[in-house]
Formats: structure tokens, sequence, C-alpha cells
């Protein structure tokens, strides 16, 4: 059976840093879900509304289980990540049996709430470094620390993908589809 991986879109999300991920995990043949936090059609932070595969409840009832859970940045979709008592009970479940927990720009400032971070180097969008208490802030692209990858944010969205696809796919996907998107690595 093929990796899963889930994206969790809340009110406020950043679209392009949500389907780059989608696009590109879906092109590795990772099966892929995205879930809505509270709605079934969720609107990013630049007015564009995605409908979502299913609803966090319903995925959390079924006991759905993934490979890598990846949060989009956003504001103020990241802080709503963040506050969400689901979402925290969700991700840490899902880490704790395994799967890669994921953040990008602003949405690192959940995976530290949730203690995720602790101790781990991370990266994020700049000005939320203070956010990520406990955590070792660097500034590369995309940061990867044992079984959390994260990332500083849109311009950034393909190489984060790119790291999951090798995580999830392995190296050589990974490069193949750096080819074929004409991403210089």
């Amino acid at each position: 059976m093929g990796k899963r991986a889930c994206v969790l879109l809340i009110e406020g999300f950043e679209e392009t840093e949500a389907v780059v991920v989608v696009d590109v995990l879906r092109r590795a043949e990772v099966q892929v879900t995205v879930i809505g936090v509270e709605t079934r059609r969720v609107t990013g932070s630049h007015g564009i509304s995605i409908n979502v595969d299913a609803a966090l409840q319903d995925v959390v009832a079924v006991g759905s289980c993934f490979d890598c859970v990846v949060l989009p940045g956003g504001m103020p979709g990241a802080g709503k990540l963040r506050d969400s008592a689901m979402v925290q009970e969700f991700v840490v479940a899902q880490h704790a049996a395994g799967a890669i927990a994921s953040a990008i720009c602003a949405a690192p400032i959940a995976l530290a709430r949730f203690g995720l971070l602790q101790g781990k180097k991370a990266a994020c969008y700049p000005g939320f470094e203070e956010q990520l208490g406990g955590a070792l802030v660097q500034g590369d692209a995309v940061v990867v620390d044992g079984d959390v990858v994260t990332s500083r944010g849109v311009g950034t969205a393909l190489a984060f993908a790119l790291v999951l696809v090798d995580r999830l796919a392995g190296t050589d996907m990974a490069r193949s589809l750096a080819t074929r998107l004409l991403v210089e690595r």
C-alpha cells in the first residue's frame, strides 16, 4: 500500500502552500486527503475557496492513520490551527503513531504549541521565531529534524513539497519530479 498524507485546512490558510503540497505529493502517487478542520469548503487568506475531501471530525471518528500530516501557513489560519484542541489532539496522535509532522510558513507555531518542536531544528516565516519556544530556529528554506519537517513560506513551498516526496516516496521520485517540474536542486 502506498503512503498516505493529509493536509489540514482551516479558514485563513495560505492557498499556495496548501495547493503546491497537495499537487506535488499526488504527482508522486502519495494518497493525499485534504481535511477541513471546521467546514467542508474552506476559504484561504486570499479569498480562494477549496472543497475538502473530508471533515476532521469524520477522519478522527473512523481512526484514519497517515504517514504525514501537513499544516499550511497563512494568517489567521496558522493561529487557528495552533489554537484548535481537535487539531492538536489529531496531530499529536498521528505523530505518536509514526507520522511525519510538517508545517510551513507560520504553521510551525502550531507544532510548537503541540510540543513537537522542543529541542528540534525548525524553520518558520520571519517574525514567528519567538513563537517556536523550545525549537532551534534555522534560516534554511526547509529544515528536517527526524520526523519533523518545517519550511519558511510561499517561496519555499515547492522545495518543502519535494522534501516530503523524498521522505514518503523516495529520493528517486523526488529527483524525477524536480526534473519534470524544472526545479533546480
